[in-house]
């Protein structure tokens, strides 16, 4: 069985690092070298560099696919239905579809103050996240979890589920529309910290965006956060423009 990986971000990277531990991978399907950082300079998919590191030919044209079957996690374009046809195509969600279909799902369940999430592998459809299911596994969110550690979790259950769906003939259980909820992509609204709002909220926010996006606290990024012993909001670990990350005690210093 000939296997290819479609990956794109550090979640597909971190699932196709785990993937070719245990089985051959014949192609890395993923976006072209974007500009990033400050110098805006051309650089490569993390999981583009995962490829490289392990030898694993990389492919940006998604004709050029030659296997049987193709993992998908965190690619970021949708699948045409006419390759959908060519191999059996598996996505890799990390939450317990039909709960946070879309984009941002780790991301919607810590904002949402979820105490469980977990991985989904299931069968790629033209109807987003929505295909028949081949595996899930279920874990607890911990009050200290932030979007790093369940991405982290969510890759090393993911890995080991496709060693069992890879080892045989899949089978699939058709996914109930019922219950079923979305996870719209992050958007800048949903960075900022609205005093106003309960304390738990800000918290269960800052968690959702941390260590990867930021939450906005005015211009103060915001990377860890916690309900005081009075009961309010209090940043815990934050960035001042330009500078570096700090505790909030420190930054408060350096204020005076």
């Amino acid at each position: 069985m000939r296997i290819a990986v479609a990956a794109t971000a550090p979640f597909g990277a971190d699932v196709l690092e785990r993937l070719a531990a245990t089985h051959e991978i014949a192609q890395l399907l993923t976006r072209p070298d974007a500009r990033r950082g400050r110098g805006r300079k051309l650089a490569p998919s993390p999981a583009k560099e995962v490829a490289a590191r392990r030898g694993i030919p990389v492919i940006h044209d998604r004709d050029a696919i030659d296997a049987d079957v193709v993992v998908v996690a965190a690619y970021g374009l949708l699948i045409p239905e006419s390759l959908l046809e060519r191999a059996l195509w598996l996505n890799v969600h990390p939450s317990l579809l039909p709960r946070w279909r879309g984009a941002a799902p780790v991301e919607r369940a810590l904002m949402a103050g979820d105490a469980r999430t977990g991985v989904t592998i299931h069968r790629t459809t033209a109807e987003l996240d929505a295909g028949p299911i081949a595996a899930q596994e279920a874990f607890d969110i911990g009050p200290e979890d932030d979007a790093g550690t369940v991405y982290a979790r969510s890759a090393e259950v993911a890995a080991r589920l496709l060693d069992g769906v890879l080892a045989g003939e899949p089978q699939f259980v058709d996914q109930s529309a019922d219950g079923a909820t979305y996870a719209e992509k992050i958007t800048r609204a949903d960075r900022e910290l609205y005093p106003t709002r309960p304390p738990v909220e800000l918290v269960n926010r800052v968690r959702a965006l941390s260590p990867h996006i930021g939450a906005r606290f005015g211009d103060l990024l915001v990377w860890k956060a916690r309900v005081a012993e009075d009961g309010s909001f209090e940043p815990v670990e934050v960035q001042p423009p330009g500078g570096r990350r700090m505790k909030y005690a420190e930054y408060l210093r350096g204020r005076r």
